[in-house]
Parts: C-alpha cells; sequence; structure tokens
C-alpha cells in the first residue's frame, strides 16, 4: 500500500516523451542486430540484403506495434490521449504535418493487419510486417517464396526478437502511477 502512495506520478505528456525517446533509442540501436540476425539466419538460401534506409520501416512497425498495445493497459481516453501526443510529437521530430504522420502510422497500422489476417496478434504481425518492408520474400526457398509467405522457422524466431522491442508497461506500472491530468 505504501509503496503503491510513493509512486511517482506520471502524466500522459511525460508518458509521452519517455515513450519516444525510449522508442527512437531502441530502434536505433537495435536495428542493426535486427538486420543481422536476418542475414545470417538460414531460412534463406542467399544472405538477404538489408539496406541501413529502411530503418525506418523498422521504427514504425515497432511504433504502431506498441501504439496496438495501449488500450490493454489505460482506459480508451488516456489511450487516446496518449497516442495523439505520441503522433504529435513524432510528426514534430520526422518534420511533417499531424495529419501526415498520422496517414503514415495508420499505413503501417494496416499493413500489420493485412499481412496478419486472420490472426489478431500484433507482435506476429510486426514480424510479418518487417518480412514484407524488407522484401525477405526474394531470399527464401521456392516453397515459401512461391507463396509468399514467412518460413514459419523464421517468423517464431523473428516473433522472438521483436518481442523485445515491445515496452513493458507492467514494468512502468511499478515504477509510476498514470494519471491523466
Amino acid at each position: 500500500m505504501l509503496g503503491t502512495l510513493l509512486k511517482k506520478k506520471l502524466n500522459a505528456e511525460r508518458l509521452a516523451n519517455v515513450f519516444i525517446n525510449s522508442l527512437l533509442e531502441v530502434t536505433e540501436i537495435g536495428f542493426e542486430d535486427v538486420s543481422q540476425l536476418i542475414r545470417e539466419d538460414n531460412a534463406f538460401i542467399s544472405h538477404p540484403l538489408i539496406d541501413e534506409g529502411v530503418s525506418d520501416h523498422f521504427t514504425m512497425i515497432v511504433l504502431v506495434g506498441n501504439l496496438r498495445y495501449l488500450e490493454d493497459y489505460f482506459d480508451a481516453e488516456d489511450a487516446r490521449e496518449v497516442k495523439n501526443l505520441i503522433i504529435e510529437k513524432l510528426s514534430r521530430i520526422y518534420d511533417m504535418r499531424r495529419h501526415d504522420f498520422k496517414n503514415v502510422v495508420d499505413h503501417y497500422d494496416q499493413l500489420i493487419s493485412r499481412v496478419n489476417h486472420p490472426s489478431k496478434n500484433t507482435l506476429y504481425g510486426m514480424s510479418k510486417a518487417l518480412f514484407h518492408k524488407l522484401k525477405l520474400n526474394d531470399y527464401q526457398e521456392s516453397y515459401f517464396k512461391s507463396m509468399k509467405t514467412p518460413n514459419p522457422l523464421f517468423l517464431k524466431r523473428m516473433d522472438d526478437v521483436m518481442s523485445h522491442f515491445l515496452w513493458d508497461w507492467d514494468e512502468l506500472f511499478r515504477k509510476y502511477r498514470f494519471s491523466s491530468n
């Protein structure tokens, strides 16, 4: 009980800042490791060529995947407020109009849904979206290549990798109390 009272308050503005800073740092640092793991994965018949320029795809997939989990930890109104603040702040970081950045977020959200249909598992969708955005189908054996679907063994390994890029909300709530005002 006393621990709950002593927790620091975290409002939506501060939460959005912490989330963005952490997300950008972890995706920037982690992209090279993820790229290396993909290049070395034995599910591919040749080593995939992954251009450094596609790191934005990775960042957006991780962002959208994490945004999808907001309503699991916040009520709908607070989740919407936090998401809108994140989008607003990232649009400034990327020097885009808010509306344009929101369209990019919506594009990646639709991509995750489309490549993952009918499943609603966000983590699985993130892995599949990364597979498609990096055009990894070109490097697969003919069986999976003809089906235009990731090798399930690769997908399982990628799910494990992508899980490390999901925000640990439980850990945050052990340290902070969220206050919407």
